[in-house]
């Protein structure tokens, strides 16, 4: 990288975890584990320990897998944080991603982000008993198909889009029945695919407004600052850095769509023409390939990742 300003860095959200997704990392940058171990004793487990060993089951309960992401890119960012700071001029993160994209912005604390997100898993659990909701992607279609679909297949019930991650690839949520309904709609009128995803939670859909009802309860105590570096956030695509903006975009983020797509045409927009996904998995970076393949992606994890990113 050099020092040009035109790196964004973007985090990653629930799906790209995985069992033993951080011993590269700690290998090489022992260190690191302070930040574990300080979530550990904020959630009263140890999470590293879920983190290396699983079960996998275990890893992807929502109440674990945000705090175990969060906490994994945070570590992972603090390992290149010198070297990226001074050529990143914006943040994002993917629905969960954007957490951690705040406190790597310096608006909020660590330790408050992992009090966050622990508490979002909860209320969002909390919120739709198991099997009630689901999620689903549909591959091939328009946006405004899969709306239509989704206004058709609600009937008495509720799915929408919830995730807009790159031209024709959408992710609906919502009642687990009407999101079948909305499956078979979807194949119907020509979708390359349209499958259930392995998500019991039915995030970014008006099923969890019951979720930010009570996790608001949580936000309005921890303090935001505004930001060091902008954000760019989920559920509008606009550049933020005022605190009090900020704390309202991620209220509205439990239960409106995830614009992934706007997003990333927002930094292109910016100038920008690198991103680097910070944390575990490589989902970001072939989504952004899908959006805008002139802009060049890097998946930065561990040592060697960070040394290829670099060359």
């Amino acid at each position: 990288m050099n020092s040009q300003k035109n790196l964004a860095v973007v985090f990653p959200g629930q799906g790209s975890q995985s069992v033993g997704m951080m011993s590269k990392l700690l290998e090489t940058e022992s260190e690191l584990k302070s930040v574990f171990d300080s979530a550990s004793e904020i959630l009263g487990y140890d999470l590293l320990d879920i983190i290396n060993f699983g079960p996998e089951k275990k890893l992807n309960q929502t109440k674990i897998t945000q705090p175990a992401l969060l906490a994994s890119a945070y570590a992972t960012w603090l390992m290149c944080e010198e070297i990226l700071q001074t050529s990143t001029i914006v943040f994002a993160g993917h629905s969960l991603g954007e957490y951690t994209a705040l406190v790597c912005a310096g608006v909020i604390e660590f330790q408050d982000a992992i009090t966050l997100v622990a508490r979002r898993g909860q209320c969002m659990q909390k919120a739709v008993p198991e099997d009630v909701g689901a999620m689903a992607a549909i591959l091939g279609l328009e946006d405004d198909q899969v709306a239509q679909i989704c206004v058709v297949a609600a009937e008495s019930e509720t799915v929408s889009a919830a995730n807009f991650n790159s031209p024709g690839q959408v992710v609906i949520a919502g009642n687990k029945s009407a999101v079948e309904r909305a499956i078979i709609a979807a194949k119907d009128i020509g979708a390359k695919r349209a499958l259930l995803l392995p998500i019991s939670v039915p995030s970014h859909c008006m099923l969890m407004k019951e979720a930010a009802t009570e996790f608001a309860t949580t936000l309005d105590k921890i303090h935001f600052s505004d930001a060091d570096t902008p954000v760019i956030q989920n559920v509008n695509a606009e550049v933020k850095t005022k605190s009090d903006e900020i704390k309202n975009a991620l209220l509205q983020q439990l239960y409106m769509p995830v614009r992934w797509v706007d997003s990333i045409n927002r930094m292109q927009s910016m100038g920008v023409n690198k991103i680097i996904e910070c944390g575990p998995g490589k989902v970001l970076g072939g989504l952004i390939k899908r959006i805008d393949r002139s802009i060049q992606t890097y998946s930065v994890h561990d040592k060697a990742s960070l040394r290829n990113a670099l060359n």
